[in-house]
């Protein structure tokens, strides 16, 4: 069901500009208090969340929330993607399988409640029992108990030895601590209760929440952790329901600082702005297409289910997608051609996509498409209904999968129903089987191949689309707790050539990071690193 997003957006684009100036005028006497010399920010972006809850969101737009208001055990330093203790004086493994953590002594959350070793147990133990749909609990797949053993000692012990991810994961989405006196152990925590109990401990304070329209945000005196004290005292988000808005804001100077995401035209076009600085940071983002098993052409919860016939429809659309095409006329080269799991640029990626599928050098191939179908026994044009977002991947999503359909339209082969559906209702729709076919982007949660296999592949994973095989999901397991480096690597390779010949998902584009500032912003290229977590306290004005 496409959705018509007309007159949300016109009413939120005005309650915005209304409410902008009011947030800024407050954010700069927060608590009753002014500004200290940190002065003040103000950033712009599409993005959207879904909930400030770690257990009921795993989306960029949550997780930039929650990087700078929740604590972590283990985060990146501002410039790298290496993760050592945060809120943690020391991390190490104590056995092949326990992997201990000291905390930092007399740690606090903004509320004046204690953090302890318990709010750690706490964070972790929820996860696993709230297990929501859309939350990043799959990542803790390797963790069998969490146990407080005093107030700043805490054993992680993990049903594998010798994880070589698991300190990467005390930094994801999965790895966020909460305050156990606020937040439900069995529920999603409302936002409007997390705001009210002023439950953070991270180098930011939420002061103001108006549910992706505006939030403010104040300095956490208290914070402790490796990333040091924040650069700007006050910093306050505008949500905005169009880009094209968002860069006339920042091209004005209306906004400092303008995230994800502009158009690829607006940001070549800002390029040549002096007014302004387009800063570019490393790559891991990447975008795709999701197949869900149950309900797409010959689904297995179809009338007309046949596991061959499926799989032949899969194939199909990825011998006939041209990433090239799309890379070149719709993102102008801000993105490029993938043609695996695991983008280009980290250790393991392969190309294992290329050769299987189109003209075997990543071109389309119409002949091919047909005599696959053919072989199944699928003789008739496919009816595929595919759904899109555009207001949490950007404005290039509309041309993106306009230029998709058009692509294999023209086929013959197929018949696609396009449709697209406001984020937030996107989110929760899609995990409940609304969609045969459908877009996702992927924005990492560490810099590691586990990270677009894991949540992807593994058995309960986040995708949610019904693809299950015990020997990719074993194979997962083993990389996982592999300690010899190339033999580490090959596993990851051999994951990819699996799944590529199954085509749960299809990958299409891989882009980089790109923020535009005013021009007296600095401190953006430190937090534009590997780590892909962009922290609003390394900026600074004037």
């Amino acid at each position: 069901m496409a959705y018509s997003p007309t007159r949300r957006t016109r009413l939120i684009g005005g309650l915005a500009l209304v409410a902008a100036s009011a947030l800024v005028l407050a954010g700069c006497s927060a608590g009753g208090t002014t500004a200290t010399a940190g002065g003040t920010l103000l950033i712009g972006t599409t993005d959207k969340v879904t909930t400030l809850d770690p257990a009921g969101s795993y989306d960029n737009g949550s997780f930039a929330v929650m990087n700078q208001v929740f604590p972590f055990l283990m985060n990146s330093a501002y410039g790298t993607a290496d993760v050592t203790p945060d809120i943690a004086s020391k991390a190490e493994f104590t056995s092949p399988t326990e992997y201990t953590v000291t905390l930092k002594p007399d740690l606090v959350f903004a509320n004046g409640h204690k953090l302890t070793s318990s709010d750690v147990k706490f964070s972790f133990d929820r996860q696993l029992k709230i297990k929501d749909a859309n939350g990043p609990s799959t990542l803790l797949y390797n963790l069998d108990s969490v146990k407080a053993v005093d107030d700043t000692t805490v054993v992680f012990t993990l049903k594998a030895a010798n994880d070589q991810v698991f300190p990467q994961i005390l930094s994801s989405p999965a790895g966020v601590i909460v305050d156990e006196e606020s937040f439900s152990a069995t529920a999603i925590t409302p936002d409007a209760d997390i705001v009210k109990a002023n439950a953070f401990a991270g180098q930011y304070v939420i002061t103001s929440y108006d549910f992706n329209n505006l939030i403010g945000y104040k300095a956490n005196k208290d914070y402790k952790g490796n990333l040091g004290p924040a650069k700007t005292d006050v910093v306050n988000v505008k949500y905005y329901a169009d880009a094209s808005n968002l860069k006339l804001d920042v091209q004005e100077g209306n906004i400092d600082v303008a995230f994800r995401s502009l158009s690829s035209t607006d940001i070549d076009d800002l390029r040549g702005n002096d007014k302004v600085k387009v800063v570019d940071g490393p790559g891991g983002e990447i975008r795709y297409i999701v197949f869900n098993f149950d309900t797409q052409p010959f689904g297995a919860k179809t009338p007309e289910a046949d596991p061959a016939k499926s799989l032949a429809v899969r194939q199909a659309v990825a011998d006939l997608v041209d990433r090239a095409e799309i890379a070149k006329q719709v993102y102008k080269g801000t993105y490029t051609p993938l043609y695996s799991y695991v983008p280009a640029g980290m250790t393991g990626a392969t190309e294992s996509l290329k050769g299987l599928y189109g003209d075997g050098n990543g071109g389309p191939d119409k002949a091919k498409a047909k005599a696959t179908l053919e072989a199944a026994g699928i003789t008739s044009t496919v009816a595929l209904n595919l759904q899109y977002n555009t207001d949490h991947y950007g404005p290039g999503s509309s041309d993106e999968y306009a230029l998709v359909k058009d692509q294999l339209d023209a086929s013959g082969l197929f018949t696609v129903n396009l449709a697209s559906t406001e984020y937030v209702t996107y989110s929760k729709e899609r995990v409940k089987d609304a969609y045969p076919a459908y877009q996702l982007g992927w924005y990492p949660d560490y810099s590691d191949a586990d990270n677009y296999l894991t949540p992807f592949f593994a058995d309960g994973n986040f995708v949610g689309n019904h693809y299950s095989d015990a020997a990719v999901n074993d194979l997962i397991k083993t990389q996982a707790v592999t300690t010899d480096k190339a033999a580490r690597t090959k596993l990851i390779e051999e994951i990819q050539d699996k799944v590529a010949a199954q085509l749960s998902t299809l990958p299409l584009l891989q882009g980089a990071q790109v923020a535009v500032t005013g021009s007296t912003v600095t401190g953006t290229k430190d937090t534009l690193d590997a780590s892909f977590k962009f922290r609003y306290a390394a900026l600074k004005k004037g």
